[in-house]
């Protein structure tokens, strides 16, 4: 029996996908970047210690990009909170508008 060929994963979004939401991107970077300064770290260090480009986290925190879970709890891990917690606060963000 002849195997398939499958082609590699690729990163991001299939071409086409509709997944991004404008409103939840900018409400999760500003919520991101109140509470990266609060923790007084530099936007580099912050990308430094969650070991991703200081250049993404400016996209995340401007709201043009949505991060994936994964990235999610590592951006939670290096201001040193639990994922939830930060999915709490971009709710309650949310909420009040």
């Amino acid at each position: 029996m002849p195997t398939r060929h499958r082609p590699k994963p690729t990163a991001g979004r299939p071409r086409g996908a509709r997944s991004f939401d404008d409103q939840i991107a900018r409400t999760f970077g500003a919520v991101l970047r109140e509470a990266r300064t609060a923790s007084g770290l530099s936007q580099e260090d912050f990308a430094h210690i969650a070991q991703v480009e200081r250049s993404y986290c400016s996209r995340i925190e401007l709201g043009k990009s949505q991060p994936t879970l994964f990235m999610l709890m590592r951006l939670a891990a290096a201001l040193g909170y639990e994922a939830s917690y930060l999915v709490k606060l971009v709710e309650d963000a949310l909420a009040s508008r």
